[in-house]
Formats: structure tokens, C-alpha cells, sequence
């Protein structure tokens, strides 16, 4: 997988350890695009420690229903998204605004006990990720954006038709689940789908349970 000026092969190409940031709600996917606002001073250095090394940083979401106890920390989700930095810039005031590029997800394994202010974590990469393109046949695509032209009428918003037909079906399928305004369960369930035609099967599935908790018969909607 090329990534930014990088390229991402096997596993000697992936770091063992990677400092990690929760954020609820947020999901991000191989070859997807994350743009965050960066303010605390953890995270802060955090990046600097990253634009010094591999320019890689994990996302993952805090573990469902968890709050923060006494200490600030959070229980993290298992599995999460290694993402590169592929656009930065600073804001004037502080802030990092800055673009992820995802390249593959990982599975959390030990934490590090290191001197830095965020958390880093021993890692289990997804490697299949690194060569998704050879899943993308296997996607449904005509049963994909029926789903998603269903949505978009059903909330009356308009899509860029002809960016969406000129999109690969990973692209396609990443960049709509990443894209969706579901919970963080259901990103979860997205990230954590094991291969692209069962991401794409499950966006169509909770499309269709959010169109038919809404407007009550999705059958009828995505006709």
C-alpha cells in the first residue's frame, strides 16, 4: 500500500509499538482520510514525537460505555487504525491541524510503560490490510449505493455522483463507512468487519436499520 510518500508491504514495513490517540466516534480506515484538530498537550507531543519518527500514529476509540476514571485514562477498544501523517499544519494559536491517511488496522496488545505524557502500545497489525485492492471484487457495489442514494434521499442531501462512480470499491466502501453518522458501536462494528465485502455488508445493514427505524419499512425507501 502507498501512503502518503511511504509504502507498505509486509511486516517489516509497520512498527512493533505505536503511541496511540482515543477518540470516540472517530473511524479510520486503510486508505481512508482523517483530518483532526490537535489542542491538548499530550497530543500535541504526541505528533511531534511522530513527525520526528514514522510519521504513524494509531486511532482507536475508548472501549464502548467507558468513561474516564480518576487518572484521565480511558479501557481502549482492541482494535484500531494505524494512520500516517500526511498533511500538517499549524494553526498560530497552539493547534495542530493535521491529516491522517489510514494504513492498515491493528490489534492492541501490551501497554509501554515509557516517560511520554501519551500512551503507546505494543501492536498486532491486520498485514491483509497492506493488499485489500484484491477484496474489492468481492464487494456488491450495486446493493452498496442503493443503500446510499436511499440515505441521501431519505435525509434529502446530494452526493458528487460522478467522484462516487469513479471510486474503487475500497475507496468506495471505506470512505462511506468512515463518512457515516453512525454511533460508536457501529464504527466499531464497521472497523472491526474482518474483510471489505463484510464492511460493505454491514454499512448496508445498519443503513437499512437506521432508514427503517426512521422511516418505518426500509424495504420501501430503498426501492
Amino acid at each position: 500500500m502507498q501512503v502518503g510518500n511511504a509504502r507498505y508491504l509486509k511486516p517489516g514495513d509497520l512498527p512493533d509499538a505505536i503511541a496511540v490517540f482515543p477518540l470516540t466516534g472517530a473511524l479510520l480506515l486503510p486508505a481512508g482520510q482523517l483530518p483532526l484538530n490537535i489542542f491538548e498537550p499530550r497530543y500535541l507531543a504526541m505528533l511531534d514525537a511522530a513527525l520526528a519518527g514514522n510519521r504513524l500514529i494509531g486511532m482507536v476509540q475508548p472501549a464502548l460505555g467507558e468513561h474516564e476514571d480518576k487518572g484521565g485514562e480511558h479501557n481502549l477498544a482492541a482494535v484500531g487504525c494505524l494512520g500516517r501523517i500526511t498533511s500538517f499544519a499549524e494553526t498560530g494559536d497552539g493547534r495542530y491541524i493535521v491529516s491522517l491517511t489510514g494504513v492498515c488496522r491493528f490489534r492492541l496488545l501490551e501497554e509501554k510503560v515509557t516517560s511520554d505524557p501519551f500512551r503507546t502500545f505494543r501492536i498486532a497489525p491486520f498485514i491483509a490490510d497492506l493488499s485489500a485492492e484484491n477484496e474489492e471484487e468481492a464487494v456488491d457495489r450495486t446493493a452498496l449505493l442503493t443503500a446510499f442514494k436511499a440515505y441521501l434521499d431519505a435525509n434529502k442531501l446530494e452526493a458528487d455522483w460522478e467522484s462516487v462512480e469513479r471510486a474503487s470499491n475500497l475507496t468506495l466502501v471505506n470512505s462511506l463507512a468512515m463518512m457515516s453518522p453512525f454511533g460508536p458501536a457501529e464504527k466499531q462494528a464497521l472497523l472491526e468487519a474482518p474483510d471489505l465485502k463484510t464492511r460493505a455488508e454491514t454499512l448496508i445493514a445498519i443503513t437499512e436499520i437506521v432508514l427503517a427505524r426512521v422511516f418505518g419499512d426500509s424495504d420501501t425507501v430503498l426501492q
